[in-house]
């Protein structure tokens, strides 16, 4: 994978297609790769004429890895983000976030807006003011010494998750410590772009859709029907919403 330098970590991205480029940003514990390629998020994007780019956010992925909490508030990853669109010479993207990528994403649209044409917070509602309740259990599921004898049901989600894809377990309890900062209120009533909050019907990590939409200027909600967390990432409903928004928002661009 391609590798650019950021904050004095080596991180990894990959492009595809050509077109109005998307930044796409993963979730916690996953990577490019998983997020948006094997889910056919890329496919999908390159298909409707978007340039998709991937990046894998630090202590993920193939990109470097530190254990240091410090090195992971969503600000720093936002600044990866931003780091990346630099490197490609990119002045302005649409950017798709899920989950912790969503979070990422929020900090870009309201630190950096003038990159951002528009955004897409999937698997993210309430609780990126709200904050995660279950964060200290997930951390201790990933720094148990064995998945036998987990039973909190999001702590075995994640712990199985990172041992199917291989991740460092050290660096995602780091991540986890200190990505999960949420956003005050008053932030997120002042971001200006055009955002679509999409959150599936069964999440129960996210907090609901709606409200969070109400808080920002140009946002819509969408819910992706029958789905949790973890299966709301590569829906067939959740690319439709992402796909006719992006078109509906790129054209109000141009004629703007």
């Amino acid at each position: 994978m391609p590798k650019f330098q950021s904050d004095g970590l080596t991180l990894a991205y990959e492009s595809a297609g050509d077109g109005p480029p998307v930044l796409c940003i993963h979730g916690f514990a996953s990577s490019g790769k998983v997020n948006w390629i094997d889910t056919g998020w890329v496919e999908t994007l390159t298909a409707a004429g978007y340039r998709a780019i991937t990046l894998d956010n630090r202590g993920h992925g193939d990109s470097d890895k530190p254990y240091d909490p410090e090195r992971y508030y969503p600000s720093d990853m936002a600044r990866d983000a931003i780091a990346l669109l630099d490197y490609l010479g990119i002045s302005r993207a649409a950017i798709l976030g899920y989950s912790m990528g969503a979070r990422i994403s929020a900090f870009m649209a309201f630190e950096h807006e003038e990159r951002v044409a528009c955004a897409i917070f999937g698997g993210m509602g309430m609780n990126l003011i709200n904050g995660l309740s279950d964060g200290n259990d997930i951390i201790a599921g990933l720094r148990a010494p064995a998945l036998e004898g987990l039973t909190h049901p999001t702590a075995r989600q994640f712990r199985i998750f990172a041992e199917h894809t291989g991740a460092d377990r050290e660096a995602l309890a780091a991540c986890m410590e200190t990505s999960r900062q949420p956003m005050a209120r008053a932030d997120a009533r002042r971001i200006a772009v055009p955002v679509l909050v999409a959150v599936g019907e069964a999440d129960e990590m996210a907090g609901p859709p709606g409200p969070l939409a109400e808080l920002m200027a140009h946002a819509e909600a969408f819910i992706i029907p029958k789905r949790d967390h973890m299966r709301a990432t590569g829906d067939k409903a959740f690319k439709a919403a992402a796909l006719a928004f992006l078109s509906r928002t790129f054209a109000q661009d141009r004629q703007s």
